[in-house]
């Protein structure tokens, strides 16, 4: 049975719309928190927050730009702005890492570290519990971006689940300048910049995947050329070709049938394999079945 479709558009834009609510709640705590605590990474981190609500933004125009029907100028439809907006996103999260990285190497470089105030408990809490809806916010954005085959959700997850780690590190470095080595909140300042420069990177691969027609998954061709085996009339399957357009699945296949049969039958044959190929798959927006005479009958 087919799986149930979500609208694109929708549901992209509502679960990019929690992560920036709530992203935007963790970077007003975090700053405030960081600036009353004397912590320097968590300030940091509720930097990084603000990039993720302002990625988010670019993300909601990518998803809009995508949703729109093809029209005579984009006749294979918008698609691709979805990537578009994902490489943006890369780029700008990778800015946002690289500022937070030199300002970080700055402070441990000029020894400021070494004089400034001890970080206060609070920064202990607000990290922690930073942790815990990040984590929460990657699982719920990552289902979603699965369901929806969607590069640049799936983008805001991993940023997610970067933000995590970097604030564990963030959560060590306060520790750690609280047990007696303030050096280490400028440290983990620096990782944090390191993980979101790792998963500007990773969005960014991930976008220009899509951008390039590579075929889609070996398992999905291959359940193509099943559905094509097991339909009556087709005597041979000749060629399969697929490639992944946004987040989108365009196939091309040749199929063989007895050279006998009418036009109209051949026409039926191959629309009825378009119909079912369309149905069973699901992200599938184009098929073209080419039909070619049976070269062993007889």
């Amino acid at each position: 049975m087919k799986s149930l479709k979500f609208h694109f558009q929708s549901a992209g834009k509502k679960i990019t719309y929690i992560n920036v609510i709530l992203n935007l709640l963790l970077a007003i705590f975090k700053f405030f928190v960081g600036v009353i605590a004397h912590s320097s990474a968590l300030i940091s981190d509720s930097v990084n927050s603000i990039s993720d609500v302002l990625g988010a933004g670019i993300v909601i125009i990518g998803l809009h730009l995508s949703s729109k029907k093809a029209d005579k100028d984009h006749p294979y439809g918008h698609e691709r702005f979805e990537c578009v907006a994902a490489i943006i996103l890369a780029v700008f999260i990778l800015v946002t890492g690289l500022f937070m990285g030199y300002i970080a190497i700055g402070k441990i470089s000029s020894g400021e570290s070494s004089e400034q105030t001890i970080p206060g408990a609070l920064a202990i809490v607000i990290a922690i519990v930073s942790m815990a809806v990040k984590e929460g916010m990657y699982w719920y954005t990552r289902h979603y971006a699965k369901l929806l085959d969607s590069s640049s959700l799936m983008g805001i997850a991993w940023d997610n689940r970067s933000d995590v780690f970097a604030t564990l590190c963030v959560l060590i470095g306060i520790v750690g300048s609280r047990l007696g080595v303030p050096i280490l909140d400028s440290i983990a300042s620096l990782i944090v910049s390191i993980f979101i420069i790792k998963a500007s990177i990773n969005i960014f691969i991930d976008a220009i995947g899509k951008m390039v027609d590579t075929a889609c998954p070996e398992d999905i061709q291959t359940q193509i050329k099943e559905l094509a085996e097991k339909q009556e009339g087709i005597c041979g399957i000749d060629l399969i070709q697929t490639r992944v357009f946004g987040n989108r699945i365009y196939v091309d296949i040749e199929i063989s049938v007895l050279s006998t049969i009418s036009v109209v039958e051949g026409h039926e044959i191959a629309e009825k394999l378009h119909d079912t190929i369309e149905e069973t798959i699901d992200n599938v927006k184009h098929i073209m079945v080419h039909i070619n005479p049976y070269k062993n009958e007889g």
